[in-house]
């Protein structure tokens, strides 16, 4: 065996990648941040939280669907059965954490900038970021994390089903990609706010 032969020999592919307890401690702290900023008398904190946490949730929902997914195309199926085994631990529970933080402390903090009493057709505005969360936290709770659950527990098969994955991640991939124009969306709606009327 020569040396080019060991560089060239294919690792073996670590799939488990359990969930892990910090995940749940560290979604745990996000919600104690959002309640202290709930029920602080400070309009700051409340919009820290809001602001800061529908960048991440934004930015991350971004970043996975034009850069992680088109590589994860492109790559071996041992490859992409290793990368996802070791990302929906994670954003299984970061996703929907940041998605109900975002959301919850957005609704309070309309409620104490006086959103909801605007007039029309101001509150057209206000309509329309509830009805855009609303699209996103149905697709995200009620399709995205349970194809990500459906996914996970695929891949760590000796043999995963490559068909039965291929049908999942094209629907998948339509999701992600009304998702991102959303995403798109609600910051516009939010600079709307942003910026008064």
């Amino acid at each position: 065996m020569e040396l080019s032969d060991t560089t060239l020999a294919a690792q073996p592919v670590r799939v488990a990648a359990p969930l892990k307890a910090w995940y749940l401690v560290a979604a745990a702290a996000a919600f104690a941040v959002m309640i202290a900023a709930i029920l602080s008398p400070s309009l700051w904190f409340l919009n820290f939280v809001h602001v800061m946490t529908g960048v991440l949730w934004t930015g991350i929902d971004l970043f996975m669907g034009f850069v992680i997914g088109p590589i994860l195309r492109s790559v071996s199926f041992e490859t992409r059965r290793a990368i996802i085994a070791g990302l929906i631990p994670r954003t299984l529970i970061l996703m929907p954490t940041l998605s109900i933080v975002t959301s919850t402390a957005g609704w309070f903090l309309a409620v104490r900038m006086g959103f909801l009493d605007l007039g029309y057709p101001e509150f057209w505005w206000v309509i329309a970021a509830l009805a855009i969360v609303t699209v996103l936290t149905v697709q995200g709770l009620g399709y995205l994390l349970p194809a990500n659950l459906r996914l996970y527990f695929e891949i760590q098969k000796p043999q995963p089903d490559g068909e039965k994955i291929g049908r999942w991640m094209k629907t998948y991939v339509r999701v992600v990609a009304v998702q991102g124009t959303m995403q798109v969306a609600i910051i516009a709606v939010m600079a709307r706010f942003a910026t008064g009327f």
